[in-house]
Order: structure tokens, then C-alpha cells, then sequence
């Protein structure tokens, strides 16, 4: 019989279908939830040029979270790779439930920090004992759908106030996930850095630190002579909005002299300071978001360029649409 090129291309289509569905079935997720997905034709990609682009899943907090879900933001958004908020991971592999919901802007009363100090208590226990199971089958739902995650944050482990086993937790979790490393917000101790520094180099697993706009070029100079796996996560709209001697110029110049210690980039795009500092869409604010991107294509360096988006959804959109608008966005400068 003569090969009918659709009937094979249906086939493949059906076979990816079935897989993903499969996959998250035995991850223990519903079937409505499930048949969400299952729309995925093609495995997203958002590699280009040679430049890793990726988003960081706190851009999908406007919108319900757990592993499914966000997997099919990723496969919407077209992006196939991910530094992950520790929220949906640590909700499925059964962290203990907050027993308050906070809203912006809550006081808690003293009866709410009491429960809170136990929950924390509860949280850390569960982490220092529980298994990686279900860490590995979250990434072997995500490596299916071909996504990747390359950076693990998971909320209030990395402090200085948790526990050794904690910081254990979140090096062991990223290695289970299949990132190279953790992110966490630049401390302002220097033997924090160091603690982290020390436990990444026993797990093979880098610190990037995270810094807003008290970022200046020298910041992250302790903690990198402190650890090899003491490493940046660098914000270039946190460090445009500083303003003062953070200049266009000086990024661009930061990131080639330390393109060996940075494991992801985030971008967004926000006013200089003395344009007001707020975030905008991409294109409309002062971070050269342009001259980076194309810095990173002509130097081929390879950590990953991490969307996050940050400025107000406009009426009638969501964040997968405004992911994949920046992605585009970032297609037109590396591809234009």
C-alpha cells in the first residue's frame, strides 16, 4: 500500500497524545485535568539561535498551579524549559498543607503565627525525610513533554533560619528534577553564602543568587570567591531599575566578565530608575533587552535566559499569552 505522509504524521501525533496522557495519569493526576494537555501536538521549543530561553513558573501565579497545569502553560507558551517554583513539585509529592491562606497585604494575629511557627516546623520535618520519588516522576512527565527544568526555588529553604537538612532537601530536590541548580535571593551574610556555597559543593549543584535593585557590579564578589558553586542569577530589569552607575553599558560589561559564574539571566523590561522604575511590556521599557540577547548569540554563552513576567496582564490576555508574546518578542531580535 502507498505511505500516506498525513496518516504517518497523525500517527506521530497520536502516539505524543497518548504518552503524555499516560504519563500524567500515573503521576495520579485526574482525567479532566489530563485531557488538558493531551492538545500538546508538538514538543515545545524555545531554543534560538542558540539561546536558551525559558520561563520562571512565578510568571504563571496569576493562574491556577499544579504539575499539570503549569506543564501545560510551558506547552502553550512554547517554552521547553523552566526554573521551577517550588509550589506544584512540593504539592505533589504531599508537603503538609498551610493551614492559613494568606492574601496580600494579611496581618496575621497572634494566633495565626503561632500555627504558622508550627507549620514551618511541620514543613521541615517532612522535607528532611521525604523520598524523591515523585520528584523524578514530575521531571519524567516534563523530559516527556520535552521540557526541561534547569533552576529549582523552592519558597523559604534556603535561608539562613532553616535547617541543615533543609538546604540538603533543596540540593537533592534539584538533582531529582534534573537542574544543575538552585536559586535563592543574594543574603546579606556572607556565611550564609558560604554555608550554601559548601552543601552545593557536596551535591554538585550551584547557588544563584538572586539579586533586585540593590544589585551593584561587585555584589556577588564575596560569595563567588567563597564557593565554585556559588553562582549568579542575574536580573537585568532589577539591575537597570537601580539606576546610578547600573548602566545599559555596565550590564552588557557585567555579563561578559562573569558569563563563567551566571547559571540563568532573568529578563524583564523596567524603567530606570529616573524614568520611574516600573515594569513594562517587553520593548517598552529601558532594559536593552536586544543588545543582551544578542551579546549572549555572538559570545555563545550558555546559561539560560529566564522570562519573568512581572508588568500588569492587559484586559482580555493571560500569562501563557503574554509568555509566548515575549518569547516572540526575543525570536524577532535573535532570529531577525
Amino acid at each position: 500500500m502507498p505511505i500516506n505522509k498525513s496518516n504517518l504524521v497523525s500517527r506521530r501525533q497520536f502516539i505524543a497524545k497518548t504518552s503524555l496522557a499516560s504519563a500524567a495519569l500515573w503521576l495520579g493526576f485526574n482525567r479532566p485535568l489530563v485531557g488538558n494537555i493531551v492538545s500538546a501536538i508538538e514538543k515545545p521549543n524555545s531554543k534560538i539561535a542558540g539561546v536558551q530561553l525559558g520561563v520562571i513558573t512565578y510568571s504563571f501565579r496569576s493562574m491556577p498551579g499544579n504539575a499539570v497545569q503549569l506543564l501545560q502553560y510551558c506547552i502553550d507558551s512554547n517554552v521547553n524549559a523552566i526554573e521551577l517554583i517550588g509550589d506544584a513539585v512540593e504539592e505533589y509529592a504531599g508537603k503538609p498543607v498551610s493551614p492559613i491562606k494568606f492574601v496580600p497585604g494579611q496581618q496575621l494575629t497572634d494566633e495565626q503565627k503561632e500555627q504558622m511557627s508550627a507549620y514551618r516546623k511541620q514543613v521541615a520535618e517532612w522535607r528532611a525525610t521525604v523520598s524523591m520519588d515523585k520528584f523524578e516522576a514530575f521531571r519524567k512527565l516534563y523530559n516527556n513533554s520535552g521540557i526541561t527544568v534547569y533552576a529549582f526555588k523552592p519558597r523559604l529553604c534556603l535561608e539562613p533560619t532553616n535547617s541543615d537538612a533543609e538546604i540538603e532537601y533543596a540540593m537533592r530536590g534539584a538533582k531529582a528534577l534534573g537542574a544543575n541548580c538552585v536559586t535563592v535571593e543574594l543574603p546579606t551574610d556572607s556565611a550564609h553564602c558560604q554555608r550554601l556555597g559548601d552543601v552545593g559543593s557536596k551535591h554538585k549543584i550551584y547557588v544563584g543568587y538572586h539579586a533586585h535593585t540593590q544589585a551593584t557590579d561587585t555584589s556577588w564578589d564575596v560569595a563567588l570567591s567563597q564557593s565554585p558553586y556559588n553562582s549568579i542569577n542575574l536580573d537585568c530589569g532589577h539591575y537597570i531599575a537601580a539606576g546610578g552607575k547600573n548602566t545599559s553599558e555596565s550590564l552588557l560589561a557585567l555579563i561578559e566578565k562573569r558569563a563563567d559564574r551566571i547559571t540563568s539571566l532573568h529578563m524583564k523590561d523596567r524603567k530606570s530608575k529616573s524614568n520611574g522604575e516600573i515594569n513594562m511590556p517587553w520593548g517598552e521599557g529601558d532594559t536593552p533587552i536586544k543588545e543582551v540577547l544578542n551579546l549572549i548569540k555572538n559570545k555563545k554563552f550558555k546559561f539560560p535566559v529566564t522570562i519573568e513576567l512581572e508588568y500588569d496582564i492587559p484586559f482580555g490576555s493571560d500569562a501563557v499569552k503574554e509568555t509566548r508574546r515575549c518569547l516572540e518578542f526575543a525570536k524577532k531580535i535573535l532570529v531577525g
